[in-house]
């Protein structure tokens, strides 16, 4: 019996290692992200963006984007920053490239809010079941309907200048819905 289960596992492992080298995706999203333009964040646009609008109304930009997703079927992406961390302008700057823009904006209804320095707008964070940010950029993905897929791990990109930009890609497009 337990041959049985080694080979299962080895088999299984295989197969997802397969799949992975045709470039096929076992986590239901859209796959890999669009090959960018560049390969190092050096590359990036100089100066960085500054994405999150600090005087906006966060509550009504979350639920335009909502709304929006209501109508297009898409997934929103809530990008939870400030313009002082180096971090949340890298993945701006990934975000602002030409085919990743695209790409995006084909996938999702996209919103930023400023949290200042972790002391504003923390109840929208929380409304979208994210108890304490952990670090930014924390990106939340949800369904139209308001519920989220990947809060236990959507501070994975607070260390994004660690990645590189297909990294970044990627973990934004295994998010994704294909397009229909």
């Amino acid at each position: 019996m337990r041959k049985y289960l080694i080979a299962a596992f080895l088999l299984a492992g295989f197969l997802i290692a397969g799949l992975t080298a045709l470039g096929l995706s076992t986590s239901g999203g859209a796959g890999p992200g669009p090959h960018l333009s560049i390969t190092t964040l050096a590359e990036l646009k100089t100066p960085l963006p500054y994405p999150y609008a600090e005087g906006a109304d966060a509550k009504a930009a979350v639920a335009e984007a909502f709304a929006r997703a209501k109508d297009s079927g898409k997934r929103v992406l809530v990008d939870f920053g400030g313009n002082w961390c180096p971090d949340c302008r890298i993945l701006a700057g990934v975000m602002e490239l030409p085919e990743m823009k695209s790409f995006l904006s084909a996938h999702y209804e996209m919103v930023t809010v400023d949290v200042g320095m972790f002391d504003k707008n923390l109840d929208v964070v929380k409304s979208l079941g994210v108890e304490k940010l952990k670090g930014v950029p924390t990106v939340v993905i949800a369904e139209p309907d308001g519920r989220p897929l990947n809060v236990t791990n959507s501070a994975e990109l607070s260390d994004a200048r660690s990645m590189t930009p297909q990294g970044l890609a990627d973990w934004l497009a295994k998010w994704a819905q294909p397009v229909s």
